[in-house]
């Protein structure tokens, strides 16, 4: 999606859901300001901020996080996220979106490396 990003991600070892998430996001953060100062410099100015702690604003604060407990939630969430870009118009079925997940559940091509199927498999 063009300015929001929707992740499924369960925790391994001691990692908690706050520390994996604001990994995440100074991570990414820092990456996308680093290239947005090389591509498009102007674009600094327009997410400008006067924080103690930053001067530029990439991510939501108190972004929206739910827990899935169960498998219909699960489900019901992953449709969600990869009907998404359909209903916004940016293509025609869930797998042509480049950046999905359902390319790997929908036509089983793997192209991301890192994600395991909800069953385990």
């Amino acid at each position: 999606m063009s300015n929001h990003v929707y992740f499924i991600w369960q925790p391994l070892q001691h990692y908690t859901l706050t520390q994996i998430q604001t990994s995440f996001t100074t991570y990414t953060a820092k990456m996308l300001l680093k290239k947005l100062s090389q591509s498009t410099p102007g674009i600094l100015q327009e997410i400008k901020v006067n924080k103690y702690d930053r001067k530029h604003q990439i991510w939501k604060r108190e972004s929206l996080s739910i827990e899935l407990f169960t498998e219909n939630t699960f489900m019901q969430k992953l449709n969600y996220i990869h009907q998404n870009p359909v209903a916004a118009r940016l293509v025609p079925n869930p797998e042509d979106y480049k950046y999905s997940s359902a390319k790997f559940y929908e036509l089983g091509i793997y192209e991301f490396g890192f994600i395991i199927h909800f069953s385990g498999n």
